[in-house]
C-alpha cells in the first residue's frame, strides 16, 4: 500500500474509534471515506460494533454500504452523531474544499445536519488558502449552464466537468463546474458571492461547517480544530 494511502486509513480507523454501537453516522464519499466505510463494516462483522446506522451522501458510498452489511436511512430519520468525509483542501481554520468526486450538495447537507462534522485526511490536503491546490466545484442546473458559466468567469476559469466526452452526471442530475481560481482569501465571502449567481445549486466550499479534523502524516494521526 503506497504511503498516502496508509495515512488514509489511519485517519478513517481513527475516526471509526469515535463511533459507538447503536449510532447514526454520516458516511462520506472518496478514497478516504471508503477506508472509513470498509472498517465499519467490519467492525460490524465482528461484532465490535453493533446497530450502527449509516446516512449515504453518494449513491457510490450507498451501494458500498449495502455490500458492507451496513443499514442505511436518510437525513432528519434519527439524530446524526458524526459525519465523516474527506476533503481536497483543508485550510488552518478548517475551510475546506470538497466535491473532486462530485457529491458536494449531499455531503453538505449531511455534514450540516450532524452534530458533529469530522474530516479525515492525510496531510497533503492542508493549505493556506482554499484554491492553492484544486479547483473549486460548482454544482449548477443543467438548464442555462452556459450562461452560469460565464457568470462564474468573474471570478475564475470555470470547466465543465465531463465523463468520457460528456457532461458528468451528479446522483441529483445537475453538472458539475470546476472553478480555477486565486487562492482566496475570504472564503465565507467568495462562497456567499458564487452562490448568489442563478443556476448555482451549491459549491464545494466549506466554511463553518468542520468541527475537527483528523490528519494523518509520518507523525501519526493529529486533531485540529477551527480557530
Amino acid at each position: 500500500m503506497a504511503e498516502t494511502e496508509r495515512y488514509k486509513q489511519a485517519a478513517a480507523q481513527a475516526a471509526v474509534d469515535r463511533i459507538q454501537s447503536g449510532m447514526v453516522i454520516g458516511l462520506g464519499t472518496g478514497s478516504t471515506a471508503r477506508y472509513l466505510i470498509e472498517e465499519i463494516g467490519q467492525r460490524l462483522r465482528e461484532r465490535r460494533l453493533g446497530g450502527v446506522t449509516g446516512v449515504p451522501t453518494s449513491e457510490a458510498t450507498a451501494a458500498l454500504a449495502v455490500q458492507l452489511a451496513i443499514p442505511l436511512t436518510g437525513v432528519g430519520q434519527s439524530p446524526i452523531a458524526f459525519a465523516f468525509d474527506g476533503a481536497d483542501e483543508i485550510t488552518p481554520g478548517l475551510a475546506l474544499t470538497k466535491g473532486g468526486g462530485g457529491a458536494l450538495l449531499r455531503e453538505k447537507i449531511v455534514a450540516a445536519a450532524a452534530l458533529r462534522f469530522v474530516v479525515i485526511a492525510d496531510e497533503s490536503k492542508l493549505v493556506d488558502r482554499l484554491g492553492a491546490t484544486h479547483d473549486i466545484p460548482v454544482e449548477v442546473a443543467t438548464f442555462g449552464v452556459r450562461g452560469t458559466m460565464e457568470h462564474l468567469r468573474r471570478f475564475g476559469n470555470p470547466t465543465l466537468r465531463l465523463d468520457t466526452g460528456e457532461p458528468y452526471v451528479t446522483d441529483n442530475g445537475n453538472y458539475i463546474v470546476d472553478l480555477q481560481v486565486e487562492p482566496i482569501e475570504h472564503p465565507a465571502r467568495f462562497n456567499q458571492l458564487l452562490s448568489s449567481i442563478p443556476g448555482v445549486l451549491e459549491t464545494g466550499i466549506f466554511v463553518g461547517i468542520a468541527d475537527e479534523a483528523l490528519v494523518a502524516g509520518p507523525g501519526g494521526v493529529r486533531s485540529l480544530f477551527p480557530r
